[in-house]
């Protein structure tokens, strides 16, 4: 079995390379194949998944992870729904029974870093004076719902730790933060959506 996936940027890319494996099993191979932000992504979205189409084995899945960011995010899910539907391939949420799905769409609400706030002691590790109350803190308590930009909101936090003071490197923070992530302990709901997607992907 082989999973492709399809991200916004390199900052995800490079965090689904260490999250990935400690979700799937080992006799499961993936690639991820980044672009350059969301509007590059949708853009691209439909003529990529009709070439998958054409030649898509039976034991290959396509995983489309976008951010939310200040969109309906059911606009958006159907929007990749869609998308998928307009290329003939079968999506987790018009599987029918006894068929398999190919397409799993998911979005990180409202963007990736707070898949960061869902472990805090992932990032700890990795950034040791990071607070030890910080997920107590009244804005972190919903992470799907941190308001004016969840990058701007872990920046801030590195910034007051003493980290990053000319500005925090997405790509840095990404790689060294999943490496010490635990998927089985996140607290960001839209990573729990995300990470039982890809179980049920595998069957």
């Amino acid at each position: 079995m082989h999973i492709e996936f399809l991200v916004e940027e390199p900052s995800a890319e490079a965090a689904l390379f260490n999250i990935v494996p400690k979700i799937l099993s080992r006799n499961i191979s993936f690639r991820i194949h980044p672009h350059q932000g969301k509007k590059d992504l949708l853009g691209k979205l439909l003529p990529r998944l009709r070439g998958y189409k054409n030649w898509l084995p039976e034991d290959w899945h396509i995983v489309v992870l976008v951010d939310a960011d200040d969109e309906d995010c059911r606009i958006l899910k159907n929007r990749l729904e869609n998308v998928a539907n307009n290329a003939r391939l079968v999506t987790k949420s018009n599987l029918t029974i006894g068929s398999y799905f190919q397409v799993l769409n998911r979005l990180a609400i409202e963007e990736l870093e707070a898949w960061f706030f869902g472990d805090i002691d992932a990032m700890r590790s990795s950034y040791p004076r990071i607070p030890w109350n910080l997920e107590k803190k009244a804005k972190y308590r919903n992470l799907d719902a941190i308001r004016g930009g969840t990058w701007e909101a872990l920046e801030r936090e590195f910034k007051k730790a003493g980290y990053f003071s000319s500005g925090m490197s997405k790509i840095l923070v990404a790689r060294e933060v999943s490496m010490h992530m635990e998927p089985e302990r996140n607290q960001s709901k839209s990573f729990q959506v995300f990470r039982q997607g890809v179980l049920d992907l595998i069957g």
